[in-house]
């Protein structure tokens, strides 16, 4: 095996494909990176038995072969070496990298243990651009569960219709959903699978903020997404996910509206008082066009406000700042939408004009007296 290739696109892909590895497996090879070169250029795989990765590069390969070498290892070599063409040569399972002057000899594993990656029985597929499917999921992605005795939702659900795709992220206390059109569908007319967090927060890295396509591919067990050279490949999370829609309260008495950055700002200052160690809920009381935000704990206590549009009726509903906070990040508008009820029920937090893309829902938390 024998190739050169431009060390900045090496480790581009070192990085990719180093995110699917796993950091301690009892199978050695799951622990390196899998590089291929053959006339198409250089193939790097990381899998780890959940979340494949693959990506390719341009590469001048004088004589094709396989191996498997240590991910951090050799992506520590490639990084500290000059930003100039690196040759790679194997003897065996020996191999010599050079860039210039500099060489190095290490020790590669055999890629015959290197597992496959799952193939992906093709069922249905939408297409989409990169900087949309980012989004999506970056405005979801905080509310997946992280209780593994719920495994369906330690993922987001994607659901795809004749309106666009759907993504939902749920934890018990709070909800984010996002809807999207899609450029392409094909398929039933409508179909819907669970994708792990884990794997979601891999395919947000890699995608860009650009308008080039990502294509996604349900199998029978996995979900393909494919963008530009690279590949993830991960296995679905079975069972039922939560019907959301019932969940979701829209028959909500009190409607008002704020400015997004100015309620994340009045909630951030009052959240001073709340630390890991010293948990206490965020009270808010909504009144005719202001909001009164106060936090209390063994520290000190916390008062600000923040003007809002319409009569909260002097709703007092207390709140986890973080899971406000994280919703509010999230909302990809200025303005935002709020429906509450009482005391007891969810904040619904929409946007003010437009269509309704987004939605996030937060349980309230309740208050004590003298909180």
């Amino acid at each position: 095996m024998k190739f050169s290739c431009e060390k900045a696109l090496l480790q581009s892909a070192i990085s990719t494909a180093a995110r699917a590895v796993s950091p301690k497996s009892s199978i050695p090879a799951l622990e390196g990176i899998l590089l291929e070169a053959n006339e198409d250029g250089l193939r790097l795989t990381g899998y780890n038995l959940d979340t494949g990765i693959r990506t390719t590069v341009p590469a001048e390969v004088t004589q094709a072969g396989t191996m498997v070498l240590a991910a951090r290892l050799f992506g520590e070599i490639i990084r500290k070496l000059d930003d100039d063409t690196i040759t790679f040569q194997s003897d065996g399972f020996m191999v010599c990298i050079t860039c210039g002057p500099t060489r190095f000899n290490i020790l590669g594993t055999d890629p015959e243990e290197f597992p496959e990656l799952p193939a992906v029985e093709y069922q249905n597929s939408l297409v989409l651009s990169q900087s949309k499917l980012k989004a999506m999921i970056a405005q979801t992605i905080f509310a997946v569960s992280d209780n593994e005795s719920r495994p369906v939702i330690t993922g987001s659900l994607f659901e795809a219709d004749d309106t666009g795709l759907t993504v939902v992220s749920l934890d018990g206390f709070r909800l984010a959903l996002r809807h999207e059109a899609v450029e392409k569908k094909e398929g039933a007319p409508s179909f819907s699978f669970v994708v792990p967090g884990n794997a979601l927060s891999e395919v947000e890295k890699i995608c860009a903020d650009c308008d080039e396509p990502v294509s996604v591919t349900q199998g029978a067990r996995h979900i393909m997404f494919k963008v530009g050279s690279t590949m993830l490949v991960t296995r679905r999370l079975e069972g039922e996910f939560l019907a959301y829609r019932q969940a979701i309260s829209r028959n909500n008495t009190i409607c008002l509206e704020a400015d997004t950055k100015a309620l994340l700002i009045a909630i951030d200052r009052a959240s001073l008082m709340i630390t890991e160690k010293l948990k206490s809920p965020l009270r808010c009381v909504f009144g005719d066009s202001v909001l009164k935000i106060s936090a209390k704990t063994a520290i000190g206590d916390a008062y600000d406000q923040c003007s809002i549009v319409g009569d909260g009726k002097g709703l007092e509903i207390g709140f986890n700042n973080k899971y406000l906070m994280d919703a509010l990040k999230a909302a990809p508008a200025d303005r935002v939408r709020l429906e509450l009820s009482t005391s007891v029920s969810p904040c619904v937090i929409l946007p003010t004009e437009g269509e309704e893309n987004f939605l996030y829902m937060v349980l309230p938390v309740r208050l004590k007296a003298g909180e």
